[in-house]
């Protein structure tokens, strides 16, 4: 797993983006958020923030991921394939199946888990959260497919409004996963698809766990 420092130094990407609130501002953002139908919570750490994770997901679920830095950063992917748990470990499933084919056929079915987790690339102080990915595989399950969905995100990625919240996406995630992917996989990353999640109409479905540390991209 490599985090932010391991490529801040050597990547060129707008720092001015990736910042903390103040108190007030967080209380304001938060408002918002809520006001958009995401159910909020604020921690202080990671460690707290993996705590809240997996107090959400009951005894029995399906649980699946989109690929995130700071669900790593957390310890959540530990805990998910290796930890102490009573869930339906789809992600083992799924990357288990040696068939190219067929894996895709899983993760297409994955993303309608009880609870898909995943992380977001900026959150807008005005309720709007920003995400994209290269295929839509992490993206996907967002808008309608999971059950539930439970996002978490370091206090870093929170920016002034939605036009912020696409620089953002552009000018921090976007060059800081370009190289992550260039040392994992040999090839560039793409904003190749993108979700603006301005409004969850059900009521508790989507949880979005707000951390007071830097994480992710």
């Amino acid at each position: 797993m490599a985090n932010k420092d391991g490529y801040a130094e050597t990547v060129d990407y707008d720092e001015s983006l990736d910042t903390h609130p103040t108190d007030d501002e967080l209380d304001a953002a938060v408002e918002s958020l809520e006001a958009s139908g995401f159910d909020v919570v604020v921690v202080d750490d990671a460690a707290a923030a993996l705590d809240e994770l997996t107090s959400q997901i009951p005894a029995g679920a399906s649980v699946m991921d989109g690929h995130s830095t700071t669900l790593e950063e957390i310890g959540f992917m530990d805990h998910l394939m290796e930890g102490d748990h009573e869930w339906d470990n789809r992600h083992g499933e799924v990357y288990g199946i040696d068939d190219d084919a067929e894996r895709l056929r899983a993760r297409r079915e994955a993303q309608a888990s009880d609870y898909f987790v995943g992380s977001v690339n900026a959150i807008a102080a005005t309720g709007e959260l920003v995400a994209a990915d290269a295929s839509g595989s992490r993206i996907g399950a967002y808008p309608f497919a999971a059950s539930n969905l439970l996002l978490v995100a370091g206090t870093n990625k929170l920016v002034d409004d939605l036009d912020a919240a696409l620089d953002r996406l552009e000018d921090v995630a976007y060059p800081l996963e370009n190289a992550r992917a260039q040392e994992a996989y040999g090839q560039g990353s793409m904003i190749g698809k993108q979700l603006i999640y301005r409004q969850e109409a059900e009521e508790g479905r989507t949880t979005l766990v707000l951390v007071r540390e830097s994480l992710g991209y």
